[in-house]
């Protein structure tokens, strides 16, 4: 008989464990002369979200400075009522027909503002190309703070942190330029019209406090080896309606057909709503969850940003560098030799094909009605 593969745990104080190095390099916060900062994060959705956290403590020490947000097109959404920056702007960086051009109007756009500080939470090849032509045109401020130890930044972290959660590293950055941490959880604005929206759409679907379960159960369409699969989710929908408990379904448009697939076989216990919200209503929903259930997936941040219990499966991810932010956050992953493989096709997917329902169920939070 063959051994059962050995199901591994993970929550905040097994994947934050690195130690960080307090020396400051030099202490922004008591520089007068700030007084307009741009902040650059582009990134996945995972890495926004965890980087709001980064950006309240960069406001908290900046309270009196203008703060600007420099992000891609499609979060510029997740910050349009976000009362901590006086200006989110935005150039498409990532086509490649026009590419230039919109190097160009990025330079020209940094170059206008005049910045006395610019915070590169990004830290890539990209962002540093752009921040070291703005230093070769003579535009670029004297303060330049990096994820990384290398040119162009003028201040930055004394080694680069190894094999580091991407919180941990924006830390390690705040941490030498004397900003203090005090926010350890995504920080989202929510407009009063996504809140009126989401309960609205709880209320057609009569959908009550702690009476349902979310399944975030897809994840970008070019990272299919990361779902755990609508067999397996179908499975735990099984589980939940044996306790009275309804399902929800929540993506984007890559996940439409998995979506459809949970929905189709049990139609009494799911309420598919794959496609319906914004962004910033995924954690309205996620707040009256009694628990969530999540895929390594942008969305799984979203929630992470309330309190409501998830476990969120990990397979050929490192869960020590992916897991979203929150001791309500628990992450699992089979003890498989090909784990954090990160491909993007595999012939067995034994990672996630292994995991059963019925090896998970014991790890779910147990959801409590309201």
């Amino acid at each position: 008989m063959t051994a059962q593969v050995k199901l591994m745990q993970y929550r905040d104080a097994d994947c934050f464990g690195a130690t960080l190095d307090h020396t400051i390099v030099r202490d922004l916060p008591r520089d007068p002369a700030i007084k307009r900062i741009l902040i650059m994060k582009w990134g996945g959705m995972g890495d926004i979200v965890i980087s709001t956290a980064i950006m309240e403590d960069i406001r908290l020490a900046f309270p009196q400075a203008e703060l600007h947000l420099n992000t891609m097109p499609a979060w510029q959404a997740l910050f349009a009522h976000d009362p901590r920056f006086s200006r989110v702007w935005c150039v498409s960086l990532q086509q490649k027909p026009g590419r230039w051009r919109a190097y160009r109007q990025w330079l020209a756009e940094v170059a206008a503002m005049q910045y006395d500080l610019i915070i590169d939470l990004q830290t890539n090849d990209k962002s540093r190309s752009l921040l070291t032509m703005l230093r070769l045109m003579g535009k670029a401020p004297a303060l330049l703070l990096g994820n990384h130890p290398r040119f162009p930044y003028t201040i930055h972290q004394r080694q680069r942190l190894p094999q580091a959660h991407g919180f941990q590293i924006m830390q390690q950055t705040l941490l030498c330029a004397g900003i203090p941490l005090r926010t350890f959880a995504p920080k989202l604005h929510t407009p009063p019209s996504s809140v009126a929206s989401a309960g609205q759409l709880l209320a057609e679907h009569a959908l009550q406090h702690k009476s349902f379960v979310v399944f975030l159960c897809g994840s970008h369409a070019c990272s299919q080896t990361k779902r755990w699969g609508a067999k397996h989710y179908a499975g735990l929908v099984a589980h939940y309606g044996q306790q009275g408990m309804r399902v929800v379904l929540l993506g984007g448009r890559d996940e439409t057909e998995e979506c459809l697939a949970i929905a189709s076989q049990h139609p009494q216990h799911v309420v598919n709503l794959c496609g319906q919200t914004s962004l910033l209503e995924v954690p309205v929903i996620c707040a009256q969850a009694a628990a969530i259930v999540a895929n390594d997936t942008g969305t799984a941040h979203l929630a992470a940003a309330t309190s409501t219990p998830m476990t969120v499966i990990c397979g050929p991810t490192n869960p020590l560098r992916v897991k979203p932010l929150g001791q309500q956050v628990l992450a699992l992953q089979l003890d498989v030799p090909c784990k954090n493989c990160y491909a993007k096709q595999c012939s067995h997917h034994s990672c996630m094909q292994q995991l059963t329902p019925q090896r998970l169920v014991p790890y779910l939070a147990e959801p409590k009605h309201a």
